[in-house]
């Protein structure tokens, strides 16, 4: 069921599936999907008792900022703080956190600043905390032509292809980094309506260009980011994915900061499985969260 809640900056939208009384989950989607790449994910976790919640992050879909002068800010802190808002006004005191991506960067950055808020936590392509500060070192070049999309975006001509080409744009992105998923034109017409949000062409240029240093963040998120340039570590129960088709993120290249998760942590590898794993392999992402969940309830069977 679609609800929404005001927090601070912003009207959100999000869906909500699962009784009332059972253990929270909040599952973050990523750049450039919605909320439906958890369509196959929430029927596997009702049936263990979760409460599913499933927000639309800031600039897609329903979500709304409610001030025209609120900077359309993409940057890691801006996410993470939504999501805080987002429990605090949900009145939920700690919840299982799940995402990949934008959202998964979102539920790391939770995880490490505000534990006692996260019971557990599952996060596709590793410790997804930007190092904004060795942004301009470059990687190997097997790894840079990956990161097109994000020096396309750099520039104006960038900006107006997004704003012209949004559909075509992401969907291309759909391909190149899912390379063994042949999703239908309809399942991605389903998530596309998203990008139609007024906000999504600002708040994903703000992100790809903050991410590298290029443009100020938005202020009030000041404190944040300066915890964040510490690389701080995660120690919530946490079980990390990776698919091992990931288009953008090859798995050599998610293992160097794995030693930042300090609490229980075991890594995953989906084989031929993109970057949207979630809806790619939903019994795997949805397996990791019962496995979490009941890292925390002794005497829970292991999945």
């Amino acid at each position: 069921m679609l609800k929404r809640i005001e927090t601070g900056l912003l009207d959100i939208a999000y869906d909500e599936q699962g009784e009332a009384d059972g253990w929270p989950v909040v599952l973050l989607h990523g750049f450039p999907y919605d909320i439906h790449t958890y369509d196959d994910v929430v029927p596997r976790l009702k049936r263990h008792g979760a409460r599913v919640i499933r927000p639309y992050l800031r600039g897609y879909g329903p979500t709304r900022f409610l001030s025209p002068d609120t900077p359309r800010s993409g940057q890691q802190a801006a996410l993470a703080a939504d999501l805080l808002a987002l429990l605090d006004g949900l009145h939920i005191g700690d919840a299982i956190l799940g995402g990949y991506d934008w959202g998964g960067r979102a539920a790391c950055i939770v995880a490490a600043l505000h534990p006692s808020r996260v019971g557990g936590l599952v996060s596709v392509n590793g410790y997804n905390i930007q190092n904004i500060a060795a942004a301009m070192q470059p990687a190997q070049p097997d790894q840079e032509y990956r990161l097109w999309y994000q020096y396309y975006l750099h520039g104006e001509r960038g900006r107006a292809g997004l704003a012209a080409h949004r559909r075509e744009f992401c969907r291309l992105l759909w391909s190149l980094w899912s390379p063994t998923w042949h999703f239908t034109e309809e399942t991605f017409a389903r998530s596309a309506a998203s990008f139609d949000n007024p906000d999504f062409v600002d708040v994903v240029v703000h992100s790809y260009r903050h991410r590298f240093g290029l443009v100020e963040g938005d202020p009030q998120f000041d404190d944040i980011e300066r915890q964040l340039a510490a690389a701080p570590p995660i120690n919530v129960p946490a079980i990390t994915l990776d698919g091992g088709a990931d288009g953008v993120m090859p798995l050599a290249g998610n293992q160097s900061n794995l030693h930042r998760f300090t609490g229980r942590h075991q890594r995953r590898v989906v084989d031929n499985v993109g970057h949207n794993l979630p809806q790619e392999a939903p019994e795997a992402f949805a397996d990791a969260i019962l496995k979490v969940h009941g890292w925390r309830q002794p005497g829970t069977p292991a999945r």
